[in-house]
């Protein structure tokens, strides 16, 4: 029994790790310069028109980029930059002979502690041309020399990209099991298929292993007690409603929720819930999952559906928030959530992030747990006292939500 959950993390970690870490460790190493000469580099800001030169740069390594629609909304729509006192970079690019060769991208974002609003900044989009990556560092040094910022964040780390950041003092995220990814293996015939053909099989061995894999896999569900979360009969209604359907009652669960006890929490109100939301990933779909309870809002989560993500189709809970973190109605959600990846037809569902007191809610369903090297959110906050108030785990709310996670 614990062989096969073994050999079912570790294909679930197989399938995911090529879009969680592969990139940054391809793309953000900085290696050793070029033994032939290359032009010089000079740093300046960049314009809203490099769009097309950092989309060329980010093919060149690798790198999913940005779709126009959501270089508009980063750089045009964010709500944030109405707000700001002064102009802010939209990020820096490294140019050689009217070239770009590198670039990092600057999301301004708001968050809260407390009653205290704060300013923060999150680097996305991060590429550098192999020749020139020892020059990565300028791009991270304008990140951190920004002024008028409280909370500079990087939440899609690889290793190579947190050492940098360490390097600038920032430290990894405190919230515990934040790099441990919970996972529900939903339609085990399809994952068991996907993970054979990674093992490049004949086509008579492959259909064997097929059904021996997907039979192990339902096998451990049974004596594992996975069971799927059932839906309370009366306490609780639960609606699902597009990105638009995000209305004033969203505003009156946000306000109470600041209310309850100091936490940093990125903006959630309806309009900043939106404008994140707006533009899903390629090829994914959105849906919010409200949760009423006496007719009030009590919760919420909104559900990423992903076409295909390695070969499976993928549900991602990109965020979830509850009233005083009630356990019956985070199960509530969860149980929709659940009934919802498995009407589209998804094969496993995950979990990034969270705080324990919702992570403790959902995994007494068993999921299985894929634990990542090293931390991906990193943070540094200007002030040394918040900085050292944000030490605490329990001073978080990070999820998904959090940075560039679930905007690029």
């Amino acid at each position: 029994m614990v062989s096969i959950e073994k050999k079912v993390v570790a294909a679930v970690l197989r399938m995911t790790r090529g879009c969680r870490e592969a990139p940054f460790c391809r793309q953000q190493e900085v290696g050793a310069p070029s033994s032939a000469a290359v032009p010089p580099a000079r740093l300046r800001e960049a314009r809203f028109s490099d769009f097309s030169a950092v989309t060329e740069l980010q093919r060149s390594c690798c790198l999913a980029p940005h779709s126009f629609e959501n270089w508009e909304r980063l750089w045009r729509r964010n709500p944030v930059l109405g707000q700001l006192q002064s102009e802010r970079p939209i990020g820096w690019v490294l140019e050689a002979e009217e070239r770009l060769v590198g670039y990092l991208g600057n999301i301004s974002l708001l968050y809260r502690y407390g009653d205290r609003p704060l300013t923060a900044v999150t680097g996305c989009g991060f590429a550098v041309e192999p020749a020139y990556r020892p020059m990565s560092l300028c791009l991270v040094a304008a990140f951190y020399r920004q002024r008028s910022v409280d909370l500079y964040l990087t939440t899609t780390a690889g290793e190579v990209v947190g050492k940098i950041a360490r390097a600038f003092k920032s430290d990894p995220l405190p919230q515990p099991d934040y790099e441990t990814l919970l996972v529900w293996v939903l339609q085990p015939y399809r994952f068991a298929q996907a993970v054979v053909r990674k093992l490049n099989l004949k086509p008579a061995v492959s259909h064997v292993a097929d059904m021996i894999a997907s039979l192990a896999v339902g096998t451990d569900k049974i004596l594992r007690r996975r069971w799927p979360p059932r839906r309370s009969p009366t306490r609780f209604v639960v609606h699902e409603v597009g990105i638009s359907g995000i209305g004033d009652d969203f505003q009156a669960l946000w306000v109470e929720k600041l209310k309850e006890r100091p936490r940093l929490f990125a903006d959630r109100s309806p309009a900043a819930l939106r404008w994140h939301f707006e533009i899903p990933p390629d090829g994914a779909t959105l849906r919010v999952l409200c949760c009423y309870k006496d007719g009030k809002l009590a919760g919420y989560a909104v559900i990423n559906d992903r076409s295909e993500v390695n070969e499976l189709r993928t549900s991602i809970v990109a965020d979830m928030l509850a009233k005083q973190d009630d356990p019956e109605v985070l199960a509530a959600l969860w149980a929709a959530a659940y009934d919802h990846s498995k009407h589209v037809g998804s094969d496993i569902l995950e979990v990034s992030g969270f705080p324990h007191s919702v992570r403790e809610v959902i995994s007494q369903w068993k999921p299985y747990l894929i634990k990542f090297s090293g931390s991906p959110f990193y943070y540094r906050a200007a002030d040394p006292i918040l900085h050292k108030t944000l030490s605490d785990g329990m001073a978080w709310y990070a999820t998904p939500f959090d940075g560039d996670t679930t905007l690029s």
